[in-house]
């Protein structure tokens, strides 16, 4: 038997039903493209190497941020944050290109990758003990010229029948010697060319010039100071002055026979340079309690500590190690320093010089641990002696 056709109204609806839910479809594809729309495309800053660029991207990671301000990065480049995260509208992408820098520190020529923009990040990055002298400001950005560095050191002068041990960080002998104040009279002989570079522990010997004249100058040696610094720790010790010696010139009646002096009397004796006291500061600041030590079993720390007992470093040496990481980056091991690019448990700067040890520096603790301890060890000799180096410097 054949169905009757629906009626015509009946048909009218049915179709416009149909054209309502169609055009439904159009209007929720549509409202979900546009808030896909919305969420994919931000302005994001990005400062790459000091420069901030305004960037209009579309993805949702900071590696879309980059693509679309075409922005390569290498395995010695710092990106925070990491590349994979997600960024939102009105963040902030920090990029660092590392580059080769060629230093010489006391003579010794090396090369070093940083992500430093002036000479003075780089070479608080080199982690050097003392005052440093440098062949460029502090302020200046970075270049292809070698980077010359001097460092604080002892030179033991032997003078005038005595020793004289002088604090410098001039680059050469005849600059140290101007450091401490030494003059140097015509005819005066020096056990070292004076152009040659000036070490740590290095001895000179002065020899002064015959003379038969009326006038002769000699040097005075300065007196030491020691004062308590309770900022520094216990068994440290900080020079905050360096002594500079002074000059005494003494004058003579010379009685001169056939060309020959046969007597020679006193008459003045002036000190015309007053020496300058060498004030030494002396830590009197506790070491961290050993016995106030908890860390929890499993932990980054607890991991600390059994590595650092691996190299004999007991647990003092651990408080030491303990509180000088807490505050560099809380034993956390994606901690980063969107400003300088410092990275992990020691705020390795770059982090990706810890790849010495691993190429899962970025989240293995253990090697970030690794390399830190052989920092400290290298630069410092103990985790005390860096903890102090920060404790007075602000870095290690």
């Amino acid at each position: 038997m054949t169905q009757a056709a629906p009626p015509r109204a009946q048909r009218r609806a049915v179709g416009r039903l149909a054209r309502i839910a169609a055009q439904a479809l159009v209007l929720a594809l549509v409202a979900a493209s546009t808030t896909a729309f919305a969420v994919l495309h931000k302005r994001v800053e990005v400062d790459v190497d000091g420069t901030t660029l305004q960037v209009d991207a579309f993805g949702r990671t900071v590696a879309d941020v980059l693509a679309a301000a075409h922005v390569s990065v290498g395995p010695n480049d710092v990106v925070a944050p990491t590349p994979s995260s997600s960024i939102a509208a009105g963040g902030l992408v920090v990029v660092r290109h590392g580059r080769e820098l060629t230093v010489d520190v006391d003579g010794q020529r090396q090369q070093i990758w940083t992500t430093a923009l002036t000479v003075g990040e780089a070479v608080d990055g080199l982690g050097l003990r003392g005052d440093v002298r440098l062949s460029a400001s502090r302020s200046e950005r970075l270049d292809a010229r070698v980077l010359r560095v001097s460092t604080e050191k002892t030179i033991h002068l032997a003078v005038d029948g005595q020793v004289i041990d002088g604090v410098t960080s001039a680059a050469t002998v005849r600059d140290a010697l101007k450091d401490i104040g030494l003059v140097l009279d015509p005819g005066d002989q020096v056990s070292v060319p004076l152009d040659a570079a000036a070490v740590d522990g290095l001895v000179v010997m002065v020899t002064r010039a015959a003379t038969g004249g009326q006038r002769v100058t000699e040097a005075v040696p300065f007196d030491t100071q020691q004062v308590d610094d309770p900022a520094l720790f216990a068994g440290t010790t900080k020079v905050r002055t360096a002594g500079r010696v002074g000059v005494r010139t003494t004058t003579y009646d010379v009685q001169v026979v056939g060309g020959v002096v046969v007597s020679r009397t006193q008459l003045t004796s002036v000190l015309t340079t007053p020496p300058v006291t060498q004030v030494v500061l002396k830590g009197t600041k506790p070491l961290p309690n050993p016995t106030a030590v908890a860390v929890a079993p499993g932990s980054a720390q607890a991991l600390g500590e059994q590595m650092a007992a691996a190299r004999g470093w007991g647990a003092d040496q651990f408080a030491c190690l303990l509180q000088l990481w807490n505050e560099e980056s809380g034993w956390r091991v994606n901690a980063q320093n969107v400003y300088s690019g410092a990275y992990g448990i020691p705020q390795a700067l770059p982090g990706s010089k810890m790849a010495t040890v691993g190429a899962d520096w970025q989240t293995n603790p253990a090697t970030q641990i690794t390399w830190g301890l052989n920092y400290i060890a290298g630069r410092y000799g103990t985790p005390c002696g860096a903890y102090n180096h920060k404790s007075s410097a602000g870095w290690y």
